[in-house]
């Protein structure tokens, strides 16, 4: 579990089909062999360790899924979540929805505006004010397009200067991992709630 809260950038370098090293770009931390890393949004299991970097193996669903078989690029790096640790974004699983795509950038007072495509397989997670990973890092939905498949956000000077959001040109692809939370409701009420009317009886006895 991870908060998307960027701890610092990293360069991926691709090691056959599935076997990836990550380069961290500053202090990631203590790394031992076992441990999970969001890269880019992805949990990844730290294989090997050594060379200034570590090393990870990835499944196809994976790269099906997410940008990471695109090498020698800046991603964002994570440790998991301790017991004990501030939780300061939202909760972060790493496992990625699906493949966006960055529309455009507009600077504005105290933030950028950016605006990317969703697919499918992550629109009905999206709710204005709710939350998205992109990349990994943690965001609030600003303004959300009829139907989910355009959404945007305000990312603060901070966390622009220290991800690689930075660095994302129109029609770059991005990681997209919807709200844990919006999964479970949307799979509750398109399966038992939708086969009953939703009343105010009904909500009650679900526990709401």
């Amino acid at each position: 579990m991870f908060t998307g809260l960027v701890q610092v950038m990293g360069v991926v370098e691709t090691l056959g089909e599935t076997h990836l090293r990550i380069y961290p770009q500053g202090d990631l931390g203590q790394l031992t062999l076992g441990d999970s890393v969001a890269v880019d949004g992805v949990c990844l299991t730290v294989a090997d360790l050594g060379g200034g970097g570590f090393g990870a193996v990835v499944s196809p669903e994976t790269l099906q899924r997410s940008t990471l078989g695109q090498g020698g690029r800046l991603v964002n790096l994570e440790l998991s979540l301790r017991v004990g640790d501030r939780l300061g974004g939202h909760f972060v699983t790493g496992h990625v929805d699906g493949v966006g795509h960055l529309l455009g950038v507009t600077g504005a007072e105290a933030a950028w505006i950016m605006e990317f495509s969703t697919p499918p397989t992550v629109a009905p997670y999206l709710v204005a004010k709710g939350s998205i990973a992109v990349n990994g890092v943690s965001l609030t939905v600003a303004n959300l397009r009829e139907g989910g498949g355009q959404f945007s956000v305000a990312v603060i000077p901070h966390t622009y200067r220290t991800t690689n959001l930075q660095y994302l040109e129109p029609g770059a692809p991005v990681n997209l991992e919807g709200d844990i939370l919006a999964k479970y409701a949307h799979k509750f009420l398109s399966s038992r709630a939708m086969e009953e009317e939703i009343t105010l009886e009904f909500l009650a006895e679900q526990g709401y």
